[in-house]
């Protein structure tokens, strides 16, 4: 920190000089699109025209566009409206129009860019607080100032992309009319944002700051890096400190790690063009570098780990990794990266993008390893982690997520020690993500539903013990923004034992939680096997409630239930169980309950230490859903009584196969007989007795 706040003093005192006494901003290109990349497009098209398509694609939409009445309307409708949507579109026509008045030096799409930035420009200013203005963050063109950061951070890019074509008047004119203006309103108005450390602020930030360095004003690039104040008490430096671990995890989750980026490299990238000096991809031991990296490990065949607040739709092909994986090849030139690139199947039209695609066409990639990973959580990596398992084999494409992060600021849920296990191209023990049709106006406006609180967020719509039926934290986030685990152990050096487990007291009172998870790859077993130890350290008496929240046809349970036929009921009143209709229960078996289901052509089998005190419940998502908002998702959960200290025993395993096509089943039936927790010399081991391979032992502590 030390050394950028030196190099920092040194680069305003140059910068405050030449930029003194400047009225316009020059015709010079200052972002990411900069005379080198064209010349690597102008090669490309001529060498190799296929490497180059995504290009043909911009121009063919802009095309379509030019000649047409432009449309700048009054913003009226929220997310998914005609206003909200029209106003996006224009932001990415501005973006492409300059792009491609760059890259062909065609008139006619300088021209189409301009007379957009005018017509915003005409009406900005006198622009009233958005209609439908979100709660907290209400912005002018759009619901939230958040969407109001993103106009600005894709059309500043058009605007330097198109200076020259621009006269000193003209270009004065949109400085002064339209960018002056939203600036204030990003940064003045809307300081409280701007000054937070939260993916908004991300997107305030990088927008302000690019525009700084496109109409090269000192003050807007300084409240970019250092907040409003200039004194680092916000802005990007003290993000790039506290939204990231040492690791690169980024403490609201996948999801919102892939949406985040985008503002942090492009900025990032605007900051190293302008200003090689503050070396800013390896600020902090290239942190941002490290979260690119993080974001394509948290996936599962492409898709993100859909825990917080997540769509399970989102994945590498977004265009926030687009922009990320090329923006990180142009730096590292790992060629690792490329096959990722290869993947989403176009890049970004700036500097970066052209390099990427120049690679391609020269066949340098090479595979991406997603190997078993931990990432640590919290500013200084000791908040909880993120644990993922995988199978160095390529025939079990298996991965095993075991999450004890912190609370994830507001995006977070109450879910302390889930997990998500994924098979065969498939999410089989599963997250439900969050409760959001986004930009769906029909459905709720395309806000978060009310049953992201009352569903999605509660602890019983994952997969962790729920006590006295009710959330971690008792759903509130004020304390659970403040407690965070404490990781015990996380080993993977040996690939066919890996092992993470980590401990928390203060969840509820009274009562400590350990899970330790364990992932095996052995003989004994056609796949890898999932291991589970949840330990619970309590005085008093309580009811556990252990949710599966599997996915797939159920095949065998082998104890009965009694179904209710005649009338469903919801389970509960509270903390998400109103949401889940009871659709049978009955008594665990003797010593071990085991459930088997089917999804796409493999068998899973679930094992767990049970006695007859012990109660399944079988439960389907849907109770007090009046507007259909949930889907229909079914979960088994073991529901025990106790005093005192207890702990739940499972083991998931993957076996067997599916043929319907030629009517072909093999090995339906699971190995495992019997499961037990054992002690020997003063050490805990979880021994499995098999059907074929008699017994195994694998060490706990």
């Amino acid at each position: 920190m030390r050394t950028l706040k030196i190099i920092a003093l040194v680069f305003w005192m140059g910068l405050g000089s030449a930029l003194a006494q400047k009225v316009a901003p020059s015709t010079q290109s200052k972002l990411l699109l900069t005379e080198k990349g064209v010349k690597d497009y102008s090669r490309l098209a001529s060498q190799n025209p296929a490497s180059v398509q995504e290009i043909a694609q911009i121009k063919q939409k802009i095309d379509a566009e030019l000649g047409q009445p432009i449309q700048v309307p009054i913003p009226k409708d929220a997310g998914g409206g005609y206003t909200h949507e029209q106003h996006k579109a224009n932001q990415l026509s501005i973006f492409y129009g300059g792009i491609l008045y760059q890259l062909t030096g065609d008139t006619k799409y300088a021209a189409h860019a301009k007379q957009l930035l005018y017509a915003y420009a005409k009406m900005y200013k006198s622009l009233p607080l958005h209609p439908e203005k979100k709660e907290q963050t209400p912005g002018k063109l759009f619901w939230q100032s958040l969407n109001e950061a993103v106009w600005l951070v894709y059309s500043i890019q058009g605007f330097d992309a198109i200076k020259s074509y621009l006269s000193v008047e003209e270009r004065q004119y949109l400085k002064s009319e339209l960018f002056q203006p939203y600036v204030d309103f990003l940064s003045v108005d809307g300081a409280e944002t701007f000054n937070k450390i939260h993916n908004h602020g991300t997107w305030a930030v990088a927008a302000v700051g690019m525009a700084g360095y496109s109409l090269e004003d000192e003050k807007w690039v300084k409240m970019a890096l250092y907040g409003t104040a200039e004194d680092q008490s916000g802005g990007f430096i003290k993000q790039l400190d506290q939204l990231f671990s040492p690791d690169g995890y980024y403490s609201e989750g996948p999801y919102y790690q892939r949406y985040a980026l985008l503002p942090f490299v492009v900025f990032a990238q605007a900051v190293a063009i302008n200003n090689p000096e503050l070396k800013i991809f390896e600020y902090r031991d290239s942190i941002l570098i490290k979260a690119i990296y993080a974001a394509i490990d948290l996936t599962y065949d492409g898709f993100f780990f859909p825990i917080n607040d997540a769509l399970k739709e989102k994945n590498l092909k977004t265009s926030e990794m687009v922009f990320g994986v090329d923006i990180a090849y142009s730096i590292t030139k790992d060629p690792s990266l490329l096959s990722i690139a290869k993947y989403q199947g176009n890049f970004a039209p700036i500097d970066a993008g052209f390099e990427v695609a120049q690679a391609l066409g020269e066949g340098k990639e090479k595979p991406f390893a997603f190997k078993s990973r931990r990432f640590r959580d919290g500013e200084k990596g000791d908040q909880g982690g993120l644990a993922i398992f995988r199978a160095e084999s390529g025939k079990n494409s298996s991965a095993l997520v075991y999450k004890y992060t912190a609370q994830g600021m507001g995006h977070g849920h109450y879910d302390k020690f889930t997990w998500l296990f994924y098979d065969n191209g498939e999410e089989i023990i599963r997250d439900y993500g969050a409760a959001r049709f986004l930009n769906i106006e029909a459905k709720y406006g395309g806000h978060y539903l009310p049953e992201n609180n009352t569903w999605a967020k509660q602890s019983i719509a994952h997969n962790t013990v729920v006590v006295d039926q009710q959330s971690h934290f008792n759903g509130k986030y004020s304390i659970a923004e403040s407690a965070y685990p404490t990781e015990l152990s996380f080993d993977t050096s040996n690939p066919n034992f890996q092992i993470a487990s980590a401990q928390i007291k203060e969840i509820y009172p009274g009562v400590a939680f350990k899970r330790t998870m364990i992932y095996v790859q052995d003989s004994a077993f056609e796949y890898p096997l999932v291991l589970d130890l949840f330990e619970i350290q309590s005085q008093g008496e309580h009811q556990y409630d252990l949710p599966l929240h599997f996915n797939g046809q159920i095949i065998y349970l082998n104890t009965p239930l009694s179904a209710n036929q005649s009338q469903l009921l919801p389970l509960g009143k509270t903390h998400g169980y109103e949401h889940l209709w009871n659709l049978a229960q009955g008594k665990a078996h003797e010593k071990l309950s085991q459930f088997t289901w089917l999804l796409k052509d493999r068998f899973y089998t679930w094992s767990t230490k049970t006695s007859t005190s012990d109660e399944l419940i079988m439960v389907e998502l849907g109770a007090n859903d009046p507007n259909f908002n949930l889907r229909n998702e079914r979960a088994l959960i073991l529901r025990s009584q106790g005093k005192g200290n207890h702990y739940f025993l499972s083991a998931l395993e993957t076996h067997g196969s599916f043929d319907s096509k030629n009517e072909l089943t093999v090995n339906a039936s699971n190995q495992i007989k019997r499961l037990e927790l054992i002690e020997k010399d003063g050490k805990k081991y979880i021994e499995i007795t098999t059907k074929d391979a008699g017994s195994k032992s694998y060490p706990v502590d």
